[in-house]
């Protein structure tokens, strides 16, 4: 019988990365599309490393620099309370970090995107720079938005790398099902392996079914 304790901890995992990547993304978007810094260019490069860093070598560096042995992990443990390592906290904080783009780069291109002349429109009206971005940009950029969440959320879903290099495979705790398949196919229970593939690639297809949907207008359209 499949345990559903993976999946429920994997879509836990997504949950919680996707609301806490939005919140940080639309701000971080916001400066990149409209900064002119010079440090921009490489703000953008540390965004965008997940996309070619292989996930293993981002794992590694966490696992490293939380590790209780070394003075950062230390600190957090003693004055925070924190032990990122082999916890789900941990997964949260790596995931946060190796989707950060999936989320950034759309939401980016939907603000880069928008005419400067709805800007300069709010300021003229007497707006200010955060009221113009939640009242008037965000508003605009609904279709950017939607795909920003649920690549993110998709890619979370999909995490194998670095999730096994900072959690490990804790039942209930780190072993989501990325990892579950994988512990599956170790032990040669190839049935529930593939139930647990099955399960992940109708979740993420139906989702990435409704964001083309969606932003494509054929749910407007099938509904006039």
């Amino acid at each position: 019988m499949i345990n559903w304790d993976p999946l429920l901890l994997t879509f836990k995992l997504a949950f919680i990365t996707t609301v806490i990547l939005l919140v940080i993304s639309m701000p971080l978007a916001y400066w990149l599309s409209f900064s002119k810094t010079r440090v921009k260019p490489v703000i953008e490069t540390l965004v965008s490393m997940p996309l070619v860093l292989p996930p293993t070598v981002l794992g590694f560096y966490l696992l490293v620099a939380f590790s209780p042995s070394n003075a950062f992990g230390s600190w957090l443990d003693r004055w925070l309370g924190l032990q990122l390592v082999f916890s789900f906290e941990g997964l949260v904080f790596a995931s946060l970090i190796y989707s950060l783009p999936f989320m950034v780069h759309p939401i980016q291109s939907g603000f880069s995107s928008l005419s400067k002349s709805l800007i300069e429109a709010a300021y003229v009206l007497g707006k200010s720079k955060t009221a113009t971005l939640f009242r008037v940009l965000l508003p605009n950029i609904k279709p950017s938005l939607l795909t920003g969440v649920v690549l993110a959320f998709a890619h979370t879903i999909g995490e194998f790398g670095v999730v096994l290099m900072i959690g490990g495979s804790m039942p209930g705790k780190t072993r989501v099902a990325s990892i579950a398949i994988y512990d599956e196919v170790e032990s040669l229970n190839y049935d529930t392996a593939n139930t647990y593939s099955l399960i992940l690639f109708a979740v993420t297809f139906t989702i990435l079914l409704l964001v083309y949907l969606v932003n494509g207008g054929f749910i407007k359209q099938f509904w006039k």
